[in-house]
């Protein structure tokens, strides 16, 4: 009887150990770190020709002057200029400190708000579906009165960052802080964690993915919501992008108008692959991500 202890014991020991030994085995013919850079890469690059060849298609039709559509080429030669230009850094480092400042008190609200109303049952009765309708009110619906309380200012666009912004971080808050498991929640208290101890050490590390996905949605009303802001509030005192692109607008400047697009969408992409790291480091750390994968 022992023998067949011992005999059994030992083809599970064999069993797990060539489960490892295969596991070692598919991670060491695992596709290289300049591979996997080149299959995440390359289809952003066929996007990105794809996109300026439909461009260039439109702009040979005929379909608007070239002065209305210029093409890829004068567009990004234009790109060129305003790159090493000063009105470039300058607009960007007042747009940029915009949006820091507003984002910032947006996830301060936010986390607060959604915090309150996930742990107290009455403000979540009283506020709860008042947080959503917030988050689908269009962020340039708010412009008339921002402007009302406190006309041309900068005050008016933070007014408008902010109650863009928070909503989606109280809601990504809120959707975490319920999902998170209550046999984990009863666990912690076992262990001793009560009150601040109790969402720091557990509720928190449990809700984070929600959370991060909250501020990342956060982040794209945010911006969208500052450049709207920049559009309609224009402080000639100081310049910005939004401001830049409507007197790129006024003075007819289609090649440059197109350059700050463009410089807009990159500053939203290379913000979007920031969350998107911090989404990935808190997969990998949860054991949801390969860690050899992408």
């Amino acid at each position: 009887m022992a023998s067949d202890t011992l005999a059994g014991t030992a083809r599970n020991d064999a069993e797990i150990s060539g489960l490892d030994a295969l596991e070692i085995a598919g991670r060491e013919k695992g596709p290289s770190r300049l591979r996997r850079l080149w299959s995440a890469t390359w289809p952003k690059f066929a996007a990105l020709a794809l996109a300026i060849a439909i461009w260039q298609a439109v702009v040979l039709s005929g379909w608007k002057e070239p002065w209305a559509l210029p093409g890829p080429a004068v567009v990004f030669a234009d790109l060129g200029h305003y790159l090493v230009s000063s009105a470039l850094w300058e607009g960007l480092a007042t747009t940029a400190r915009r949006a820091a400042v507003g984002f910032a008190a947006a996830v301060a609200v936010g986390l607060l708000l959604g915090l309150g109303v996930a742990r107290v049952k009455v403000l979540r009765a009283a506020l709860g579906s008042m947080i959503t309708a917030l988050q689908t009110m269009p962020s340039i619906a708010w412009f008339p009165l921002a402007i009302l309380l406190f006309q041309l200012s900068e005050q008016a666009i933070f007014f408008v960052v902010v109650l863009g912004a928070a909503p989606s971080v109280a809601n990504g808050v809120i959707h975490g802080v319920d999902y998170v498991p209550p046999l984990l929640v009863r666990a912690g208290r076992n262990l001793g964690a009560r009150g601040l101890n109790l969402y720091r050490y557990v509720i928190a590390p449990a809700a984070l993915p929600a959370i991060v996905a909250g501020l990342k949605q956060g982040w794209a009303f945010a911006w969208r919501s500052l450049m709207a802001g920049e559009l309609l509030v224009v402080i000639a005192t100081r310049t910005s992008i939004g401001a830049q692109l409507t007197y790129a607008r006024e003075l007819s400047e289609a090649p440059r108008l197109m350059a700050i697009m463009i410089v807009i969408l990159v500053v939203g992409l290379l913000v979007d692959t920031a969350f998107g790291a911090a989404d990935k480091a808190i997969r990998r750390r949860w054991g949801v991500l390969d860690q050899a994968g992408n």
